[in-house]
């Protein structure tokens, strides 16, 4: 079949893409706030952004549907133990938050099984205990922007007045592009290469899922 399309039929295959699914109403809004973004963030002042995410892990393994495959001869010569992906229908898993600017990480926060990311939670072991003194020794009395967005969390009240008085300058959750998760290098690039890290193998538990974090 791959002769016939090289050679015969003059193809070339390729994959599918996956793309972030935009509305022509979220099109419109996202061109217009990277406009202001783009203007507002000149001559490499948006290396001064913290970008932050949160993200959930599970102790179950991760791999690429597309690009992970095993080399044998014959499928006989391959054990069901190596060639079988176990699911369980709600794994268990752990919650984590990290922020980025362009040259430092901080450490990750990990969030405790049954608590709520609220916006009071948000504001005082995430802002206030990791996002404020790690982007305050890292920059130091130089001026850095913390990126918010739309997360219910992210947008409440008590978070950006939190944000008015204890960061230099953020990036609010009206002027943050909706619906553009592929803006943010924390889930376009960060949180992918964690979990290929951590999740190369399955975890028996979330205490060996949460070392494995920490450590890569």
């Amino acid at each position: 079949m791959g002769r016939i399309v090289k050679e015969d039929l003059g193809l070339k295959c390729y994959k599918f893409r996956e793309l972030q699914l935009l509305s022509e109403v979220n099109k419109r809004r996202r061109y217009e706030k990277c406009l202001i973004l783009g203007k507002r963030f000149t001559g490499g002042t948006h290396q001064s952004i913290v970008f932050s995410d949160e993200k959930i892990f599970t102790v179950e393994i991760a791999y690429n549907r597309q690009s992970s495959r095993i080399l044998a001869p014959d499928q006989k010569s391959i054990s069901s133990s190596i060639r079988t992906i176990e699911r369980t229908q709600k794994p268990a898993s752990v919650m984590v938050w990290g922020a980025i600017t362009s040259d430092r990480r901080t450490p990750l926060v990990v969030i405790d099984k049954g608590v709520k990311i609220n916006k009071e939670m948000y504001a005082k072991s995430i802002l206030e205990n990791a996002l404020k003194p790690c982007a305050g020794k890292h920059f130091n009395s130089a001026h850095w922007v913390s990126q918010q967005d739309s997360a219910p969390c992210h947008k409440a009240k008590m978070t950006s007045e939190w944000l008015k008085l204890n960061v230099p300058e953020f990036i609010s959750t009206e002027e943050w592009p909706a619906s553009s998760a592929d803006l943010n290098p924390m889930d376009f690039c960060i949180w992918s290469i964690l979990q290929s890290r951590v999740c190369a193998k399955p975890h028996k538990n979330v205490e060996s899922l949460k070392s494995s974090l920490k450590r890569e």
